[in-house]
């Protein structure tokens, strides 16, 4: 006998239950399973409504996951990627990203290379790094040493 198919809630409730979800990333993964859309709104609407499916919460559990070691950029496109579109949610991440920004470059920077680089090809290379991480271009410029640095200079004081 066939076990009968889980109902559109059940299969919400079993996604929210791993991790939160956007309400755009949950009308994603259950569309293929909705009869229509006026059902699929209605579950999402029902999570919404009992603090199942929650924006910020979301946002917030995406920037713990992934903050470390990623720049503004890429974190921001990332959220707009899932769907969120909260303008006073996005720039409250915005400040606190920018506020914590030279840090995280600086981790990032020691965590791959931790020290400074030796010729003009290999700066350019941990540069390259660390914009490939969505760090915005002067972050870069200050973490990663000049030529010539002095081992104290490391640490992400020195002006570029």
């Amino acid at each position: 006998m066939a076990a009968a198919a889980p109902t559109l809630k059940a299969r919400a409730l079993r996604l929210l239950a791993r991790r939160d979800y956007t309400r755009h990333e949950l009308a994603q993964r259950l569309a293929p399973h909705a009869a229509d859309a006026a059902e699929l709104a209605a579950v999402l609407d029902d999570c919404a409504r009992r603090g199942w499916l929650d924006e910020a919460r979301s946002l917030e559990a995406h920037l713990h996951r992934r903050a470390d070691g990623r720049g503004r950029a890429r974190l921001q496109a990332e959220l707009r990627a899932r769907g969120l579109t909260d303008p006073q949610l996005l720039e409250e991440a915005e400040a606190r990203l920018a506020a914590t920004e030279a840090e995280r470059a600086q981790a990032a920077w020691a965590r791959r290379f931790g020290a400074a680089p030796r010729d003009a090809a290999e700066r350019a290379r941990q540069l390259r790094f660390l914009l490939a991480r969505g760090f915005a271009p002067e972050v870069a410029r200050r973490t990663v040493p000049r030529l010539g640095a002095a081992d104290e200079d490391v640490n992400g004081a020195d002006e570029a």
